[in-house]
């Protein structure tokens, strides 16, 4: 029996994330069939002369403008169902990305639009989005969800020097949930090497000044943030 290999093309996706009082995933307007028209995540093909990551971050600039220091940018997952796209058989390596303070999103390449999206309007079906992306943010949430149980990633949406109130109010975007803040406040400020005080106070909270803190020496949570239970994956 003859074996003759599938005609089969790979591109990237990226779910870049931020929190502008809730969270936002960063979207282009498809310039081009097919879903001419449709909000999509940025990206595109990857090219014979670069790997899965160069094509990532390159994407991630030519249609949005947004420039990522590397390795800022993470797989996720693969996509593979042979009919994903209509124009073939093509594979998509999904990355995501969190962005503290990200500038506006400005549409490049083959986009003629680009914008931050409130997450919570693709979730709920407010929004619709092209080929299998909804997958790939709901894909990625929960990756991000996870993350926050067990590492320190919360402060990549935060300044070099941040509250436990601006620490909180991230956790909260992301679980899509209120939190005790008493008891968030003596989770955070227990857990081992993760918050270090800067001796420094700020008043932009608002009320009394609160303390300052910047990320310590940890990257694995000691004892980790479980979310709420009511909080389904």
């Amino acid at each position: 029996m003859d074996w003759t290999p599938a005609l089969m093309y790979a591109t990237v996706d990226i779910a870049a994330y931020t929190v502008d009082g809730e969270l936002k995933v960063l979207l282009v307007r498809r310039g081009e069939p097919p879903y001419q028209g449709m909000w999509a995540l940025p990206g595109g093909y990857v090219n014979n002369d670069e790997t899965v990551g160069e094509a990532a971050h390159r994407e991630l600039t030519e249609e949005t403008g947004l420039a990522l220091a590397r390795p800022r940018l993470e797989h996720v997952a693969d996509y593979t169902d042979p009919e994903r796209d209509p124009r073939g058989r093509v594979l998509s390596f999904c990355h995501m990305a969190l962005v503290p303070s990200p500038p506006p999103a400005v549409a490049g390449g083959d986009a003629d639009d680009a914008t931050w999206a409130p997450v919570g309007d693709i979730l709920e079906g407010r929004l619709e989005l092209a080929f299998d992306h909804r997958a790939m943010v709901i894909d990625s949430l929960e990756r991000t969800r996870s993350l926050l149980e067990h590492t320190t990633i919360a402060t990549a949406f935060c300044p070099a020097e941040f509250t436990v109130t601006e620490l909180r109010r991230v956790y909260e975007a992301i679980w899509g949930h209120a939190l005790d803040v008493r008891n968030f406040n003596r989770k955070v400020t227990g857990a081992e090497d993760f918050l270090v005080p800067t001796g420094g106070k700020t008043t932009r909270d608002g009320g009394r000044p609160a303390a300052l803190y910047t990320l310590g020496t940890a990257r694995r949570l000691q004892p980790p943030m479980y979310r709420p239970a009511s909080i389904s994956p």
